[in-house]
Formats: structure tokens, sequence, C-alpha cells
């Protein structure tokens, strides 16, 4: 397992910064980012990815499945809780009623590094719309699956297997069978076999969410954002060409942006 995986402080100054460094610039030229804009992001974790909503002027509110992380995330952000800046949810977003939950629309909708981890995608997309102003903007961010840890593999505690690239891609039995002949525990083994599950291509990505909104934006890239912050990389986009390719460009594109419209 790499260091910050472990390291909750430095996982979330990661976040924090990947969102005011690259994010928001990024959505500064898709939408009008003047506060207050009411932000919600899915799977918020300790919420460092809205900090730097925060720090700009915006309403935040995450909603997060594991208590123990939005305890976490209420330790970072106590201040900014008692004055109304912030709150959370701790629920899956299934359950959430706008109506009974009192919730406002939304004006943009985060999900970052989350749709990969979410069985029937199909389902998850549209359910979105009830949480999204018309004209709203959601946001989208993911390793598409046959990237070369789009497995998460670099979560295991072998450090070999940690950086073995496209391992994920192994023929199921034979990918389980590795991780368990290297130690790994059981509950990491349960977590890898859930990704293979729900595991996204761009091109599945685009079908889905196409149906329910309009993609005004998908930008790939070679060297994700965030690893400028884990390994000191420069962040580079998939060149023109390369990116035009279906199905290759999933093999070498680490991370792709998407931007949405609910402008149905």
């Amino acid at each position: 397992m790499l260091e910050f995986h472990s390291d909750i402080e430095t996982y979330f100054k990661i976040q924090y910064l990947t969102s005011r460094d690259h994010i928001i610039p990024y959505l500064k030229g898709k939408m009008d980012m003047t506060p207050p804009l009411r932000v919600l992001e899915v799977g918020c974790g300790e919420a460092g990815v809205l900090k730097a909503f925060l720090e700009l002027g915006h309403h935040c509110t995450g909603i997060e499945l594991e208590q123990k992380r939005v305890d976490t995330a209420l330790s970072f952000f106590e201040k900014e809780v008692e004055a109304g800046q912030i709150e959370f949810i701790v629920r899956n977003i299934y359950d959430i009623d706008p109506m009974k939950d009192k919730l406002k629309s939304f004006d943009l909708i985060i999900l970052k590094d989350v749709i990969e981890h979410i069985p029937d995608q199909e389902k998850i997309i549209p359910e979105l719309k009830k949480l999204s102003k018309p004209g709203g903007i959601l946001f989208f961010a993911f390793p598409p699956w046959y990237m070369p840890f789009g497995g998460h593999q670099q979560i295991v505690k072998s450090k070999v297997l940690s950086k073995l690239p496209w391992i994920h891609l192994l023929p199921r039995f034979l990918y389980k069978s590795i991780l368990k002949s290297f130690g790994e525990p059981e509950s990491t083994v349960k977590e890898l076999m859930e990704l293979d599950d729900t595991g996204i291509s761009i091109e599945r990505f685009d079908k889905i969410a196409s149906k329910y909104f309009s993609i005004e934006d998908r930008t790939m890239f070679f060297i994700n954002p965030i690893y400028q912050y884990k390994f000191k990389l420069k962040v580079r986009k998939v060149i023109a060409g390369l990116k035009d390719l279906p199905f290759f460009r999933n093999f070498y594109t680490t991370a792709v942006y998407f931007t949405l419209k609910n402008d149905k």
C-alpha cells in the first residue's frame, strides 16, 4: 500500500490540492463559478475536494456512506459546520428524498473517483437528476477500468503487486489467486473483486450519461492531475488523435474528466 493511502491527513491534502489546482480551474471553463453555488459531492469521504469550494464561498453538502469518514470530515470542518457552510449526510443516495430531506437542488454535483465503485451505474446516473437543478452541471472524474492501475491494485500491501500495471485484467480466478498467494487480507481481495464488477470504461460511461444528460466535455489525461501530488509527475492530457480511438484510449488514459449538463 502506498503511504498516502493510510495517512488520512496527507490524503485529505492531496484531494484538496487536486480540487483547488485542477478541478476548479477546469470547471471555470465550463460554467459560471460565481459564488455562492450549491455544491454537492457524492461519496465525499473526508471532503478534501469540497474544501477548495468552501474557500471560494460556495455552500457545500457531502453525501457519504461511511460514518467513520464523515466523523473525520467533521473534525476537519468544525467551524464551517457551525457556520452552516457545509453539511454532511450519512446515507445511501438512493434513500435521499429532496422533499422530505428539505434539500434544494444543486448547481453542481461532483463524483470524483466514485462512479467506478458503484454497482448498477445505469441506475445512479439518472438518480442524480432529482438533485440537480435545471441547467445544473455534473462533474465526474474516474480512472477507466483498462488503464494500468484501473483495478486500484495500488492499495494492496505487497510492494510488488501494487506496482504491477494491468494485473487486474488477468482472468478473475487467476487475479484472485495471486492476491491470496501474496497474503492480501480478505477485505482487500473482496474490494478488488468488487471493482472487477463495477470498473467502467470511457465508452460505457458516455453511453449511459448521454441518455439522461448532455455531455458538455470529456477531457482525458495521460498523467492524472492527482499524480502531481502523489508522485510529483507533470500533468499531461492525451494528445489529439489518441483521445479519439475508441476502446484503445482506455489503456493509456489514467483519468477522464466529464462535464454533463441537466438540460432535459
